[in-house]
């Protein structure tokens, strides 16, 4: 007969044992998952290769390569008017907390939010800002693709409710650029990388009261509100897509100078 409370300890040893395997599992669990991650950095395809760079870039690419000081854009003001943005300030990269309207946030949440890179630009006159952001993701690409099927189906880039929030530098020509001084937006889902690039713009002087509209109605010919006539909805689009472009070969070059050496 075992002798009294061995048992109990017999219980306790095999709890003990059962722990260390799950344990174990998990530690061989997590390498084997930093392994993969790494044969997708180091290996693979060209196109997952620049995914998986572009959910690191932030941490080494200079912040001039994602938010230039001087943008320019030729044709991308109302009639095909050139376009000249000055950077005037830069946010510390940061979490995703009250960035967004809270249902754009709920929106975005299944991808995660592993970085948040934000600027604010002005125009050539002062008269409009901008702020420009570029959200990394922490999903894969198969996540990218349901969130931008998402954002498609359903027009999540054009509903009133779901705008992003816009940066206001303090004494900058933005300082008053809040929530309510918000005219026009675009939302960008990246497909090719774990990001989506987003631009809102106001006009400089803090007026509210302009009921804002997305850019990609703001821009459409014919079209007579007030973000429309003030190529708002031009400047937000514009810049989304410089920003979205310059992200894309800051990838590319980081990408192909590893694949060099």
């Amino acid at each position: 007969m075992p002798p009294p409370g061995s048992g109990r300890r017999s219980g306790a040893r095999t709890l003990s044992a059962a722990v260390c395997l799950v344990l174990g599992l998990g530690l061989i669990g997590g390498a084997l998952a930093g392994s993969w991650l790494a044969d997708r950095a180091d290996g693979g395809t060209a196109a997952e290769r620049d995914f998986a760079r572009g959910g690191t870039l932030w941490r080494t690419v200079p912040v001039d390569d994602l938010f230039p000081p001087v943008l320019r854009a030729d044709a991308a003001g109302p009639g095909g008017a050139e376009r000249v943005w000055t950077r005037i300030g830069v946010a510390p990269d940061s979490g995703c907390e009250e960035a967004f309207d809270p249902l754009l946030e709920k929106a975005l949440a299944p991808a995660g939010c592993t970085r948040l890179l934000r600027a604010t630009y002005t125009d050539a006159t002062s008269t409009a800002v901008t702020t420009v952001g570029l959200l990394v993701t922490a999903t894969g690409s198969q996540g990218m693709r349901d969130l931008r099927r998402r954002f498609a189906d359903e027009r999540l880039d054009e509903r009133t409710d779901l705008m992003p929030r816009p940066y206001a530098p303090r004494g900058t020509v933005a300082e008053h650029f809040g929530d309510a001084q918000r005219a026009s937006w675009a939302v960008s889902v990246l497909t090719d990388a774990p990001a989506v690039v987003y631009a809102v713009t106001g006009f400089a002087d803090g007026r509210t009261g302009t009921p804002p509209q997305p850019a990609a109605l703001a821009t459409r010919p014919g079209a007579t509100t007030a973000p429309a006539q003030a190529g708002l909805g031009h400047e937000a689009a514009a810049l989304a897509g410089r920003v979205e472009s310059g992200f894309r070969q800051a990838v590319r070059r980081t990408t192909a100078q590893e694949g060099s050496r």
